[in-house]
């Protein structure tokens, strides 16, 4: 194995032999601040050899002492050409041209992007997507977003479940800033962790992500990218208030130390203490919470020595209680007078990244990344109690370079994880450590024209997992213009956490019965092994003189070795491993049009096939829709002279029939059918810009009001043997309205 390390980390440094020059291109204007010109071309003269900069302007184009004219034109600028001596870094100012003073040039910054040039296929959530809606948190920042999937786990909590390609949150990489964060005891609620407004965008990568981040994504990645301190508005206040009762507030406190160090302090708090019960069923229809939520982030640049880092604290407290109207946890907590729950959770973090890129050569650099967290949660379900405390490192630390030239890069490091349980399931106690030294190599070739690929491998040794490898591999293909043919394939492993990941369970009456035949190292159980491959075709086109694009993808997920989750009996809920025989297979098409200027329309279709072979026969992984359809449209106005304008923003989603897992051996007053009904559901959001200062938005969720009238099993007898709250396909409160303010300092 140290060899195969060695060989790794050693390979990257040989061989860097031709030069690139790295520049900025930036608009000249009068204001202080620069601005970037994004898209603007740039090539050496009489050659094919160019590259597009970037959304901060910036761009990276080999370079040879032959090339003396480098060439920079963008649409509405003089074109200008620019003598080269050396492949020293420049900066260069594009003049708007003279020619085009009676004729005003606009763009508008797409809410969310998708690269034609990226060999993986990621798109970009900016934060003017995110806030199209409430967004509170970053469980509910998928609402307008129909890649991803969004619905109850249960119908006790409240907590929302996410999925990408038809697999839930465990099977994604979920990342702040690319360190992963929603693993292991977070599994549960920890993207109700993050809230909205701290939120700068978010990366999507559909398919096996690189593997510098790791060997545990299957499905996908999620990358929540926060607000910087040198960017973020020095004071920024969001209060948001909902016809439920529920009530939040967001502050944002920034502030530059010194010329290297800035510093922002975010602050969130929101509650909810109405009591509900819409379906008469005589439990919450949502819990009654509160959440105290503190970061501390720093900020350290310095452009001549070529360092930067961020470094965050943060401390959140968390305590939910649902369950029975007349439930009082200072007397019935853990007995049969009524049924409760409680949920109280306190996590302390610190993370931090630290980059060098060398002033003399710009494409060498070196990344730290690295993270301490504690989390303990304490909760019961009626009679059932489940205790959880998390302690875990994190530590990767990453170099990048080239071979030859630019169109050369590469990527290698090291990274280290640390993960110590302590679980206490009803009765029994879990314990282990798991840790794991890992080391990474990651080549891309990209010629800036035709061909995009990235191919990956890392070696990992695991005291749990054994030593194994873990491959990946993406191409992009630009057939013609504005097109992108990607193809990707790529192998994840991973630990199950089998009462983390599904704490839904113990708000049920079912036994847990653990089929641990091959005696595994975690539960009795293997680790997960998936094969995901997938194929995607991107396509931007005019439609009547307006910008449009269409997507179709189709990703395939093949389980080698999969830890089953089996509700088929309505008595228990099994945990076995299952060789093959088990697959999700997915596949989506969506179209973007701007109908006319300020108006985009968003619409997309998507189908599932995901089955897996359980102890009673292969079935359709339960609660899962086959076919959903989904459409967004915003709108907004022109601004005024002082910036204020209105946007509109509607989302609708239609869900088809989800299957129920079987529940023919309970008595005929707790079976359900064989598959839900269809859901459509209608969100809405106004908005009234009145500054760049200050706003105020008005939506609502649901507005159609659909409910699911009964979604607890069991719910008049909640100590009996047919008690079960899993079962929500749909909405449970039915509509909800909101209003809420957003005043800024720039």
């Amino acid at each position: 194995m140290k060899k195969l390390l060695y060989i790794i980390l050693l390979f990257p440094l040989i061989g860097l032999s031709q030069d690139t020059l790295n520049g900025t291109i930036l608009e000249e204007n009068k204001e202080k601040e620069p601005i970037p010109v994004v898209g603007a071309n740039v090539y050496w003269l009489d050659t094919t050899i160019g590259a597009v900069t970037d959304i901060d302007g910036k761009f990276s184009i080999p370079y040879k002492s032959e090339y003396t004219k480098l060439v920079v034109s963008y649409v509405g600028y003089k074109t200008d050409t620019i003598t080269v001596s050396s492949a020293k870094a420049i900066t260069h100012w594009l003049k708007p041209t003279s020619e085009l003073d009676e004729i005003t040039v606009t763009s508008r910054k797409q809410a969310t992007s998708k690269s034609y040039l990226q060999a993986t296929n990621t798109f970009t959530v900016s934060s003017d997507e995110l806030l199209k809606a409430a967004c509170c948190n970053l469980s509910e920042s998928f609402e307008t977003n129909p890649s991803i999937d969004v619905n109850f786990a249960d119908a006790v909590s409240g907590t929302r479940q996410i999925k990408m390609l038809g697999l839930t949150s465990p099977y994604i990489l979920i990342a702040t800033e690319n360190i992963p964060t929603v693993r292991g005891a977070s599994q549960a609620y920890g993207l109700t962790f993050t809230p909205g407004t701290w939120v700068e965008s978010i990366q999507i990568t559909k398919g096996m992500g690189s593997v510098v981040n790791g060997y545990e994504s299957i499905a996908g990645q999620i990358n929540a990218e926060l607000q910087k301190p040198t960017k973020d508005d020095k004071l920024f206040v969001n209060f948001y208030g909902a016809s439920s009762e529920r009530m939040e507030l967001n502050t944002h406190f920034n502030t530059k130390v010194s010329d290297k160090w800035s510093t922002g302090l975010y602050l969130h708090g929101n509650t909810h203490q109405k009591e509900h019960d819409v379906n008469n069923d005589n439990f919450l229809d949502m819990p009654k919470y509160h959440q105290i939520n503190v970061m501390n982030r720093w900020q350290y640049t310095d452009t001549e020595k070529g360092f930067v880092g961020f470094f965050n604290f943060r401390f959140l407290t968390d305590e939910k209680q649902t369950g029975e109207l007349d439930f009082n946890p200072d007397t019935d907590k853990l007995t049969t007078n009524a049924w409760g729950s409680e949920i109280d959770t306190k996590r302390f973090d610190f993370s931090g990244k630290l980059g060098y890129v060398n002033p003399e050569i710009p494409w060498q650099s070196v990344g730290v990344q690295f993270a301490v967290s504690n989390h303990q949660q304490d909760s019961y379900f009626g009679l059932r109690q489940y205790d959880i405390e998390h302690n875990s490192i994190y530590s990767n630390i990453i170099y990048n370079s080239i071979i030859s030239d630019s169109r050369h890069k590469i990527k290698t490091g090291l990274s280290f994880t640390y993960d110590h349980y302590d679980e206490f399931v009803e009765d029994t106690v879990y314990e282990r450590t798991d840790n794991s030294l890992g080391a990474f190599f990651e080549y891309n070739f990209d010629n800036l024209d035709k061909l995009n690929l990235t191919a990956g491998l890392r070696v990992d040794n695991h005291n749990k997992l054994g030593f194994f490898v873990t491959p990946r591999f993406h191409v992009r293909y630009t057939p013609w213009e504005k097109s992108a043919f990607r193809a990707s394939f790529g192998r994840g492993k991973r630990s199950a956490n089998i009462f983390a990941e599904n704490q839904s369970l113990f708000a049920t009456s079912r036994a847990i019965n653990i089929i641990g035949a091959n005696g595994g190292e975690i539960y009795g159980l293997d680790p997960e092994i998936a094969w995901n491959y997938g194929v995607s075709y991107l396509q931007g086109f005019n439609l009547f003189g307006r910008k449009a694009d269409v997507t179709l993808d189709f990703y395939r997920t093949d389980f080698q070795n999969q830890v089953v989750v089996d509700w088929e009996n309505p008595q228990e809920i099994s945990f076995y491993n299952l060789e093959k025989d088990s697959y999700a297979n997915s596949f989506q098409t969506e179209l973007n049009y701007n109908a006319f200027e300020h108006f985009d329309v968003r619409l997309a279709y998507k189908y599932y096939d995901v089955k897996t072979k359980y102890q009673t026969g292969k079935a359709i992984r339960p609660l899962t829709p086959q076919h959903r359809f989904f459409a967004n449209a915003g709108y907004e106005t022109h601004p005024n002279d002082a910036g204020g304008l209105w946007k509109f923003d509607a989302t609708f989603n239609w869900l088809g029939e989800q299957r129920f897992a079987s529940t023919t051996s309970n008595p005929v007053e707790y079976q359900l059918p064989e598959n839900s009904p269809t859901v459509a559901t209608l969100n809405a959001q106004v908005t009234k810009v009145f500054s760049p200062k200050f706003e105020v938005y008005l939506g609502g969720e649901n507005i159609t009001n659909v409910r699911q009238d009964n979604p607890i099993l069991g719910a008049n007898d909640p100590f009996g043997s047919n008690f079960d709250s899993t079962f929500v396909y749909g909405p449970i409160f039915g509509s909800m309205y909101y209003a809420g303010l957003r005043f800024r300092i720039k």
